[in-house]
């Protein structure tokens, strides 16, 4: 069961819309931490994913074990959110 998902993004990405669509699509409340708006964020997003791109998904589940999905990539993010 997911308890909180984060997201970073940034103003220009193209895949960040599309996680956030489907996302809300599926009825799941998210948190956006856009690195535009936050560059002191910058350094925990890449210790999280080790990938200098976005979207970074974070997805907590109720055990408070971890699941980062890099980029758009539904073959992840579906089932670490179902």
């Amino acid at each position: 069961m997911v308890k909180n998902i984060t997201i970073f993004t940034t103003k220009t990405c193209a895949y960040c819309p599309m996680v956030k669509r489907y996302l809300t699509a599926k009825g799941l409340p998210y948190d956006e931490v856009n690195l535009d708006d936050e560059p002191h964020r910058q350094q925990e997003a890449l210790a999280i994913s080790g990938a200098l791109t976005v979207p970074v998904t974070v997805i907590t589940r109720h055990d408070d074990s971890q699941q980062v999905v890099v980029g758009y990539n539904l073959a992840k993010l579906a089932p670490a959110v179902a």
